[in-house]
């Protein structure tokens, strides 16, 4: 399936974002545009290059349950029950939604080849004890994407976002730390999606931009910033040491992965000093990224219930700060999966193919923790056998 479909006219587009006195990366005057790199577009014309401007009618990227998909989901849950199986075993052939299932494919196809990003809302977190809560996020995602993939070298499958100041590092981290952060991608995953359990009292909001308007932007304002990014001598630090480029243009797909503590480090993880670090120009297209990204971007209020997609391979994504309050209710907690559908995944360049087939494919052990854990823990159970 193509993703090439009629999208924005790319003059207009990006117009906005070019003549916003804050940009910082028009080109010089007069300056001769070098080629771009092999098999690279001058423009990107998809579904996939949106600003967040275009998105005002909230109805564009949400899907609101109604009282009979409530009633299916609650119909799943516990006709999956009845099954005795352990719940990461959920899948649309045992979580069956005989009408909401075809919405949920249409977002599926969306999230992939669309606008690469939606929002499933309705589920009232009161309603449901967290083991349930859990089964709907599992059986609901089952049909945007059915495989599941680790997210750390421990195994875990379901990773917890909160706050955490008991350490230096730990409230550094940007799983657990409040402060906002830079828009990147996750090292692995077609799809990153999450659960919102909780919001802050205040901030915490869900920030996206399209990697495509930043493409687009760059090749009419910045071409030889598209030749730095497209070139395989970035040194990522993580997850391992790898020279290889922030973006592929592949099967008439652009993908862009990278972020800026794999890169340049941070406090959480200092960089270590032998290896090579970034040149100015790399830095550049960096803080040129950022600053068409931040020019460009979405923000989306999440509500408890919600579930979040985006297209890690097309859509960056950051958080603001946040502030949490004192009782539960009001402190920040997201459940963040990683997927990829058999049927409609993107095909994966060889220089992340092994981060993908680390989360996907290896054999290994798989932990599914339904509360946050500490980073040592001894896994003992709390019943017998």
């Amino acid at each position: 399936m193509s993703s090439l479909n009629s999208g924005p006219v790319v003059t207009a587009a990006i117009a906005p974002i070019v003549g916003n006195n804050g940009f910082p990366f028009a080109a010089a005057a007069n300056a001769e545009a070098p080629a771009f790199p092999s098999g690279f577009p001058s423009e990107l014309r998809s579904k996939l290059a949106w600003t967040g401007a275009d998105f005002t009618d909230e109805s564009k990227y949400i899907l609101r349950l109604t009282e009979t998909d409530l009633v299916e989901v609650k119909q799943a849950i516990a006709e999956y029950k009845s099954l005795d199986q352990d719940g990461y075993l959920v899948q649309p052939e045992t979580f069956q939604l005989p009408t909401l299932s075809s919405k949920l494919r249409a977002l599926g196809e969306d999230v992939h080849f669309g606008k690469g990003f939606g929002l499933i809302r309705g589920l009232d977190r009161a309603a449901f004890s967290v083991e349930d809560l859990t089964l709907a996020y599992l059986g609901l995602q089952s049909y945007i994407a059915e495989q599941r993939g680790r997210q750390d070298k421990r195994g875990n499958m379901l990773v917890h976002i909160v706050a955490d100041n008991s350490t230096k590092q730990a409230a550094e981290h940007h799983r657990h730390s409040n402060k906002s952060i830079t828009f990147h991608n996750e090292e692995a995953g077609d799809i990153v999606s999450w659960l919102t359990r909780s919001t802050a009292a205040t901030g915490g909001k869900c920030i996206i931009a399209s990697a495509y308007t930043i493409y687009n932007v760059l090749a009419a304002t910045r071409p030889e910033l598209i030749r730095t990014l497209a070139r395989s001598d970035w040194p990522f630090s993580m997850p391992r040491f790898q020279c290889r480029p922030v973006i592929f243009y592949q099967d008439s797909k652009l993908i862009m992965n990278f972020g800026r503590a794999a890169l340049l480090g941070n406090q959480a993880h200092p960089r270590p000093q032998h290896l090579p670090s970034l040149t100015a120009r790399q830095v550049e297209a960096l803080d040129a990224i950022e600053a068409i990204a931040k020019a460009s971007q979405m923000e989306i209020q999440t509500k408890a219930g919600d579930i979040h997609f985006i297209n890690n391979l097309a859509v960056l994504h950051r958080r603001e700060g946040f502030v949490n309050g004192e009782d539960a209710s009001t402190k920040r907690h997201l459940v963040r999966m990683r997927l990829r559908s058999t049927e409609l995944g993107w095909p994966i360049p060889k220089e992340l193919s092994q981060e993908w087939d680390e989360a996907f494919k290896k054999k290994g052990i798989k932990h599914w923790h339904l509360e946050p854990m500490p980073a040592y823990y001894f896994p003992l159970r709390r019943q017998p056998n």
